[in-house]
């Protein structure tokens, strides 16, 4: 068949190389200009809306700066914008580029969550789907103190668990295709823990790219964490904040899951 022509052509020179357990995350990388295809902005709005909505109802104090730790490619910010005044960070320098472009308004840093520091304080602070790279318990507990050490007393931290332990789906996978002028992009997204007894699970991101009609395949390895609800709650308390959970579904269209949401207030 021709698709199997192309595949082993592709695993020839590389670009189906999969290595088991490693984390490459391309999307991150060369593969970053997908993104604004693969999840388009408009399917980001209405949950970010909710979320402004959440920060305004549950801050002690008024809420003018918002601090936005692992921003992707600025779709959340897109609309967070139009609520507050936005700093935003990210360990990706091709996404930055993308949401820089995508929100020039907003004041772009470079940094890892887990370790940044600067010196500035913020009403509101948020960790969204980034958080899933937090592999460890200690990594967790690092972003935590990050947003309390930037959160000014009477703020609020955002923040959600997409997978839990115990309530994992084990290779579960989501199909989705998207146009943008001469592109075409099927994303496949697997899901699978070889190790429930650890605390990483692995994304495994599958691209079938066709510009023009021209195929071209590649794969794209993540680990990610995964964690009881127990100890999310017991690391937001351990880092200071009081914290409410409450269930959120997510808007985003293949999605339709139910996550915990953790709405976490340093207190005054």
């Amino acid at each position: 068949m021709v698709i199997d022509s192309i595949i082993i052509n592709k695993m020839e020179d590389d670009k189906m190389k999969m290595v088991d357990g490693k984390d490459e995350r391309r999307l991150y990388g060369f593969l970053a200009w997908t993104w604004p295809i693969i999840s388009p902005v408009g399917e980001y709005i209405k949950e970010t809306e909710f979320f402004s909505k959440l920060i305004l109802k549950h801050a002690k104090i008024k809420v003018k700066k918002l601090l936005h730790l692992g921003c992707g490619g600025g779709h959340h910010d897109y609309t967070f914008k139009r609520f507050f005044k936005i700093t935003s960070v990210d360990i990706s320098e091709e996404m930055l580029k993308i949401a820089k472009k995508l929100n020039p308004e907003v004041n772009h840093q470079y940094g890892d969550m887990r370790t940044m520091r600067m010196r500035e304080y913020f009403d509101a602070v948020t960790i969204l789907d980034s958080i899933s790279y937090m592999k460890t318990i200690e990594d967790l507990q690092k972003a935590f103190s990050t947003a309390y050490y930037h959160l000014k007393p009477g703020g609020v931290f955002l923040t959600l668990a997409e997978k839990l332990t115990g309530q994992f789906k084990q290779n579960e996978s989501i199909i989705t295709t998207h146009s943008r002028g001469n592109t075409d992009v099927t994303f496949i997204e697997n899901y699978y823990d070889p190790d429930t007894a650890d605390t990483s699970y692995e994304a495994t991101f599958v691209y079938l790219i066709r510009v023009n009609g021209r195929l071209e395949i590649y794969t794209d390895p993540h680990l990610c964490g995964i964690f009881k609800l127990e100890t999310w709650i017991e690391l937001l308390k351990k880092t200071g904040f009081e914290v409410i959970q409450r269930d959120f579904t997510s808007a985003i269209a293949e999605k339709k899951e139910i996550f915990p949401l953790f709405i976490c207030i340093k207190p005054l």
